[in-house]
């Protein structure tokens, strides 16, 4: 089938919400967005697939929307609750035979038993890899009790999408008196970004060279800035220095996708810098539109063979679809 295939798109399940305590909203959300979004981020029929068709999305690969199940403090409660996720994410794709993947959501609360999950789902419902919402009750991804989930995810050969995650692990002064920063319109991007940097410098990729992350948002603020890690790089001291560069990762180990990016300019500059095999197409549906995301991508001036890759050539070839 052909058409796009949108990396990053977001679904509620209702079910999740009986079994903890709720988290409530940002409160300065424009209630006319509230209310279109909280009737998509459930919705698969009647709302979902209709939007799709009418952009020529052929598969959405599905993940658990923020907060996920990171925002779980105990770890009984978060492995019992991603398998939950899991399992439901894999009625949804096998009711829908061609249009669906899905990311999974992992209890890493308890390292140990997230290994287990990703294992479980990778092979028992196929899933294309998994997605994590920034944080881990305040754990980021390169602390040393992840290093065996990084290992599973590169034997199994299926990579992580690190998304931003909601609540915040802490404070930023910087936003205080602009609630309108807190979140997706630019603190989201600043900590995911961050976090995958803190990644990249840990040396996660040079003990497991064939691990691969993915960063939605054009790279979460990372790829324009390569050539200044790199130079500032230069001038430290380091304990454990990187095998290379900070930005040989990027490209590499380190891909992305153009959600929530709605400039042709930004995307067509995207992979002027990476290169076209290095980025993916995503809308981060319901938050983002489809046909805006779309006309990003057409309305670029890549080739259509770049244009064929980003759209849906590299989903293919790294999640195996």
């Amino acid at each position: 089938m052909g058409g796009y295939i949108a990396l990053e798109e977001a679904i509620a399940l209702p079910g999740l919400a009986e079994r903890r305590p709720p988290f409530p909203p940002p409160d300065n959300i424009a209630p006319e967005f509230y209310a279109d979004m909280a009737a998509r981020l459930p919705d698969v029929k009647e709302l979902r697939l209709p939007d799709m068709d009418a952009n020529g999305i052929a598969i959405q690969v599905l993940s658990l929307t923020v907060p996920g199940i990171e925002a779980d403090a105990d770890p009984v409660r978060a492995v019992e609750n991603a398998r939950y996720v899991n399992e439901s994410l894999a009625g949804i794709v096998a009711a829908h035979p061609g249009r669906f993947a899905a990311f999974a959501a992992l209890p890493l609360q308890d390292p140990a038993a997230a290994v287990i999950e990703l294992r479980r789902a990778v092979s028992e419902f196929g899933f294309k890899g998994v997605l994590v919402n920034d944080h881990v009750q305040g754990r980021y991804l390169d602390d040393p009790l992840f290093d065996a989930v990084w290992a599973a995810l590169a034997d199994l050969g299926v990579p992580l999408y690190l998304h931003p995650g909601m609540p915040p692990a802490d404070s930023w002064h910087v936003l205080s008196g602009h609630p309108e920063m807190d979140g997706a319109l630019w603190s989201w991007q600043a900590t995911t970004g961050g976090h995958a940097l803190r990644v990249v410098l840990s040396g996660v990729f040079d003990r497991h060279p064939n691990a691969r992350m993915i960063l939605g948002h054009a790279g979460e603020f990372l790829p324009f800035q390569l050539s200044r890690f790199d130079s500032r790089y230069a001038t430290l001291t380091h304990p454990r220095p990187l095998r290379r560069l900070p930005s040989a990762y990027f490209g590499e180990n380190v891909l992305v996708t153009t959600s929530g990016v709605l400039s042709p300019a930004a995307v067509e500059a995207l992979v002027r810098v990476l290169g076209a095999d290095a980025v993916l197409f995503a809308v981060d549906y319901p938050y983002e539109r489809t046909s805006a995301a779309v006309a990003a991508l057409e309305g670029t001036a890549l080739t259509q063979a770049e244009k064929d890759k980003i759209g849906a050539g590299n989903a293919r070839r790294l999640l195996g679809l």
